[in-house]
């Protein structure tokens, strides 16, 4: 997964934690990805868009791993803004790899209908004040889609993470990896 070191910035805080998400979720050979909140880059003089490596820039990192192990990811905003901005960043070889979705992510997660491996919970930014009991709504929805091997990776630990993460462990779930702005979690 060579791919992995072109995310290896100075400002990308997250790196270690989707780099040890990432290799082991190809020990587990996980190939469905679900995103819930996009990577949107930031915007520069009014119309120009750039990589905001202090968001992680997911949606990149994702699109490479599942076309690097013939997977899928899907990626849900409800600002169809976002998505947009998010289509600009990936490979234009990982595209067919790749299927977007504007929608509230609890109304899609509600109305998935497939297994996920992967599930990566970063809707609605940590500094709002109802962001934990919408990370909590969304695991809470998408929980039967996980299976035995099914990793699940939360972002802005501590900000919303943590009736998340209390609910998880309820359910079996624990902790396998945890950094100062992630957590993720499996059976």
């Amino acid at each position: 997964m060579d791919f992995l070191e072109n995310y290896n910035h100075k400002k990308n805080i997250r790196f270690s934690s989707f780099k040890f998400a990432l290799i082991e979720a190809q020990k587990r050979n996980l190939k469905n990805f679900v995103e819930t909140g996009v990577a949107r880059g930031k915007v520069k003089f009014l119309f120009f868009t750039k990589i905001n490596w202090k968001d992680g820039m997911s949606t990149m990192i994702f699109s490479d791993y599942v076309k690097f192990m013939n997977g899928y990811l899907t990626s849900c905003d409800i600002e169809k803004k976002n998505i947009e901005n998010a289509k600009k960043f990936i490979n234009k070889k990982n595209k067919d790899f790749v299927k977007f979705v504007v929608d509230d992510s609890l109304n899609f997660l509600e109305n998935y209908d497939k297994k996920i491996d992967f599930l990566y919970l970063d809707s609605l930014d940590g500094h709002f004040k109802e962001a934990s009991d919408h990370q909590l709504k969304e695991i809470t929805v998408a929980y039967k889609y996980l299976h035995k091997d099914s990793l699940v990776l939360l972002d802005d630990k501590g900000s919303k993470t943590n009736l998340s993460i209390d609910y998880m462990k309820k359910n079996n779930l624990k902790i396998i990896n945890e950094t100062n702005e992630q957590v993720l979690l499996s059976f």
